[in-house]
């Protein structure tokens, strides 16, 4: 028995699993990056989910990265620069965030990353959006700023700067290049290409890490530090790359983008489960305005464009 080609149709319903199961991991690695603090610094969280990832791919495909080495290495740029901004320098902006902003203002800058992929993909791709796709994101985008502000319209109003939203502003560029880079990543199995990726995370967050301990900031887990470490590792790090990736080359960077609106609700959501947090009305109503904002980009944008 022979395995069919998946239609169109199987595509779009593939991509779009995958998708939302990438982000309910990004989700729950905001709400681990704030069940971090006080129990294991930024750059040993990010320099060890690295170190954790490499230990779990290298026996398993070690020899298959070997083998499609040359491959790899006639994209030896595009792969460090992956690698070093896309996985290390936005995870470790990323926790160094949450040390110094509140909850609102990473929900927001988060929900810029669509707006930014869509406009990159404009500038290097020559793909345009449709005025449904930009409606879409913008009612997406209202989903955002609903559950970040819970609500309370004048806390948009009250929104100000400083250094941790600075870092996440510079975090949610260094992601979208990785999400642009994707379209055009050397022609081997994804989970190869991730382990390369890793590798190079991996190496380019030590020095962070040295940096951390020669400040004196570093200090050794907790147990809560080690779940944390676990959690992170396992799922936003190894799962969530691999599913993200598969989601890219089903539909494209720009569309894909689009279901990074579904990060705050979702970790909203995550937040009322384990934090215990209360559910309130804003929630229901963002999850409305987010789930028919990615309907409009992606189902009514398509026809149309």
């Amino acid at each position: 028995m022979t395995l069919q080609p998946l239609t169109a149709r199987h595509r779009l319903d593939h991509a779009y699993l995958l998708l939302t199961l990438t982000t309910l991991m990004w989700g729950g690695n905001a709400v681990a990056s704030k069940l971090a603090v006080g129990h294991i610094t930024p750059m040993v969280l990010t320099s060890a989910r690295w170190i954790v990832v490499c230990l779990i791919l290298l026996p398993l495909y070690g020899r298959a990265l070997r083998d499609n080495w040359r491959m790899i290495a006639s994209h030896r740029h595009r792969v460090i620069l992956m690698g070093a901004f896309g996985f290390t320098g936005f995870n470790a902006l990323f926790y160094l965030a949450g040390h110094h902003t509140s909850a609102v203002n990473i929900a927001i800058m988060q929900g810029s990353m669509p707006i930014l992929v869509l406009v990159g993909a404009l500038i290097f791709f020559g793909v345009r959006a449709t005025w449904l796709q930009i409606v879409g994101v913008i009612v997406t985008l209202g989903g955002v700023a609903m559950t970040a502000t819970h609500g309370d319209i004048a806390t948009i109003t009250q929104f100000a700067f400083n250094i941790g939203d600075v870092w996440m502003l510079i975090a949610c560029v260094f992601y979208t290049g990785y999400t642009l880079a994707l379209r055009g990543r050397p022609d081997v199995p994804g989970l190869v290409f991730f382990l390369a990726l890793a590798i190079v995370a991996c190496l380019t967050s030590l020095p962070l890490l040295a940096w951390e301990i020669s400040a004196g900031d570093a200090y050794w887990p907790t147990w809560q530090g080690y779940l944390v470490l676990i959690f992170v590792a396992l799922f936003p790090s190894l799962l969530s790359q691999i599913t993200f990736m598969r989601g890219v080359e089903l539909i494209g960077p720009s569309r894909a983008g689009v279901f990074v609106n579904l990060v705050p609700v979702f970790g909203a959501l995550l937040a009322v489960l384990i934090v215990g947090e209360p559910f309130g009305w804003h929630h229901a109503v963002a999850m409305a305005m987010v789930l028919g904002g990615i309907f409009i980009a992606e189902r009514l944008g398509r026809k149309i464009g």
